[in-house]
């Protein structure tokens, strides 16, 4: 009898699966919208759960190690490794082929440069802070000299979750590094400890009037309030998508994002193209020495690179007033963290190798490089990629999606659909619950520290004490067979300018280091 009964109720489980078929069949043929699912029901929805899937299939079982894009394997790896103070190393070779179109090639010295007994780097072998100083030459009351030369570039609270940013800023603090707020104005989670670059867009999050136009008394207030902010970073693009404004849905403007934004709960927000305190590059000028004059602290500009009339136009300014921002972050147009249509990630603006080397050219033309320090943020977060920036130029890096992978990301790709895994890049509650800032702080600082003992161990292989004195001539680049392949100064047509340095030592017993006035 049982098992009459049992097989009776397996008859009645298939005839109901059956059923369910059957009406998403029906269904299936009656709906318009997809021709696959029309023409195949019920196992044309296989089709789209695959494409849905493919990225991780390609992720962890087709790509090989270097194939990935925007990091590959090997590089998330060492990011992961670094993070967690496990071996970094490959064995048996690189797998790379070194042959390639733009593979980078350091030249090392004969004999590396010998570290002393007495030296910083014997006792700190992440000891590298930057060889310049914001806001040193137009003398604003407080200067900057950052403390390290690979700092978290602008990410917002809203974008990233409150536990991503209190991770960063704590991490930031370990590794005397500077967290960049991005756009979405200074939150709480900003305040734990680390040096913050207060960064402000089109919207003015944070430093806005209730009509949306930039506050002054606000800036002031900030800066007085939050002595931790060292710096100020006005945005006039960013890589991802550069001269195209945003709209934050007003279902994700919380009553906490709303306060710190100063906006209103729920209601859509605009952050159109353009600024509204400025309209040309006088007016511009003009913005940067009034804020600068107003807060005592330097002043800086963000943008990716394009066209360079304007470019031209704001350096004879700062060449005829002996004015001008402090210092210039270059962001990369290949995209960042930002979510962008294609159409502007893929195209619009120079990639950042590109676009740094031609706003380097045209300011030291000019003669004004070393009045300014120079900002790379474009996958620059590997020792070798810093080399080559160094080399070309910059005076420290600014990382963000290297952040965010020492912290735990895992190339995942829908940052902006609030769908983290991780809870990184994601306002729920849920997904967020699993990131502890007290690991994850340690991790971020452990990557930043692994970084710069690494770049201090390259810098040293090529004969130098710091990273800020690379040459054009210690980095190869490929433009074909090593017979073709040219030093950076014929592959981007300028020498790059010397930056005053004397020693590590220096730098150590210096003014300034890390915003701090030593006496």
């Amino acid at each position: 009898m049982d098992t009459v009964l049992n097989f009776l109720g397996m008859i009645t489980w298939w005839m109901w699966i059956l059923i369910v078929l059957a009406v998403i069949a029906i269904r299936d043929i009656i709906q318009k919208k997809h021709i696959i699912i029309h023409n195949y029901p019920v196992v044309g929805h296989l089709r789209y759960w695959f494409e849905s899937i493919g990225p991780e299939i390609r992720q962890y079982f087709v790509a090989n190690n270097r194939e990935e894009l925007p990091f590959n394997r090997i590089e998330r790896g060492w990011i992961y490794a670094s993070a967690k103070s496990q071996n970094n190393y490959e064995g048996f070779g690189t797998d790379r082929d070194i042959y390639a179109h733009q593979h980078v090639f350091i030249n090392n010295a004969m004999m590396p440069f010998k570290i002393e007994d007495d030296h910083p780097n014997a006792k700190d072998k992440t000891f590298l802070p930057c060889a310049k100083v914001m806001g040193e030459f137009n003398k604003r009351r407080r200067p900057y000299r950052p403390a390290s030369i690979i700092n978290i570039s602008a990410m917002s609270y809203g974008s990233l979750s409150a536990k991503a940013i209190e991770s960063l800023n704590k991490g930031v603090k370990m590794s005397d590094a500077y967290h960049n707020t991005g756009e979405g104005g200074l939150s709480p989670y900003h305040s734990n400890g680390g040096d913050v670059v207060f960064h402000f867009g089109t919207g003015y999050f944070g430093v806005r009037t209730k009509d949306g136009n930039f506050c002054m008394e606000k800036m002031i207030k900030l800066v007085e309030d939050n002595p931790f902010v060292r710096a100020i970073e006005i945005k006039l693009s960013q890589g991802a998508k550069p001269g195209k404004g945003g709209v934050l849905p007003g279902e994700k403007i919380s009553k906490e994002i709303a306060e710190i934004r100063g906006v209103e709960v729920g209601k859509d927000v605009l952050s159109p193209p353009n600024h509204k305190a400025f309209s040309n590059v006088p007016e511009l000028m003009d913005f940067i020495e009034k804020i600068a004059e107003a807060t005592g602290l330097p002043v800086g500009i963000k943008a990716a690179i394009g066209k360079l009339d304007q470019w031209e136009e704001l350096a004879e300014i700062m060449k005829k007033t002996g004015k001008g921002p402090d210092f210039i972050a270059v962001d990369g147009g290949e995209g960042g963290t930002g979510a962008a249509p294609p159409s502007f990630a893929d195209h619009v603006s120079l990639p950042w190798v590109y676009g740094f080397a031609d706003l380097y050219r045209l300011f030291k033309d000019k003669g004004l490089t070393e009045r300014i320090v120079f900002v790379g943020s474009g996958k620059l977060g590997f020792p070798a990629k810093a080399a080559m920036a160094f080399a070309m130029g910059v005076d420290c890096i600014n990382v963000a999606r290297e952040a965010m992978m020492s912290i735990g990301c895992i190339q995942a790709k829908v940052c902006h659909t609030n769908k983290c895994p991780t809870g990184i890049a994601t306002q729920s509650k849920w997904l967020q619950s699993g990131i502890d800032p007290t690991l994850k702080s340690v991790r971020l600082a452990q990557y930043f520290k692994t970084f710069r003992k690494e770049f201090i161990e390259i810098t040293h292989a090529a004969g130098h004490e710091h990273p800020c004195q690379f040459t054009m001539d210690d980095v190869e680049v490929n433009v074909d067979d090593h017979n073709l392949s040219k030093e950076l100064k014929s592959t981007y047509m300028y020498e790059k300018t010397s930056v005053p340095f004397t020693s590590m030592q220096a730098l150590k017993d210096c003014e300034y280091l890390g915003g701090k006035v030593n006496n």
